[in-house]
């Protein structure tokens, strides 16, 4: 099997900020001279953390499903990322993962953290989705689902398992 060369972006993300943030991967990502095979976004890469996921969901066809396509172009590298989308009136936090031609595939939170009250504006995925970047079978994962590892058991299913996560600082309301 080839190697597969990965970035991860480690971003100090702005609250609800879809603008900075997309500006802030572009910039780390100028700063590396690292060719990659998979560039991997924090979990809700482009609004931070939220549980208002209403007012910060976006479709598939919107700008941040259209800016990874770019980026994956752009890069000639896959990307994912988890972001908040709205399908069909549910709100799911979604990881999108984009080949560099433009192939776009998914995959939804399965485990949402209820002690913190995001089953109450998300709902959970249904199933567990592979990707492929050359040999190497991808199985993605976002963040709570590290804590349901019968979830995560594969029986020669995938090479490698990626877990996207955000942990915020606390939030002081003002």
């Amino acid at each position: 099997m080839q190697d597969l060369n990965i970035t991860m972006l480690q971003m100090d993300l702005q609250w609800q900020n879809p603008t900075a943030n997309k500006n802030l991967a572009e910039q780390l990502l100028a700063e590396t001279d690292a060719e990659a095979d998979l560039i991997i976004l924090p979990e809700m890469f482009n609004t931070g953390f939220t549980l208002d996921a209403a007012a910060n969901a976006e479709t598939m066809d919107g700008p941040t499903v259209d800016w990874l396509r770019n980026l994956a172009a752009r890069q000639q590298a896959a990307v994912c990322g988890s972001l908040i989308i709205n399908d069909a009136g549910r709100h799911f936090n979604r990881m999108v993962w984009v080949l560099k031609d433009g192939t776009i595939g998914h995959y939804d939170k399965r485990h949402l953290f209820r002690m913190g009250g995001e089953d109450e504006g998300f709902s959970a995925g249904r199933e567990r989705r592979v990707f492929n970047i050359g040999e190497w079978r991808i199985f993605p994962q976002i963040c709570y689902d590290l804590r349901f590892p019968a979830w995560s058991r594969g029986l020669d299913e995938f090479d490698l398992m990626i877990y996207v996560a955000n942990w915020p600082a606390t939030r002081q309301s003002s």
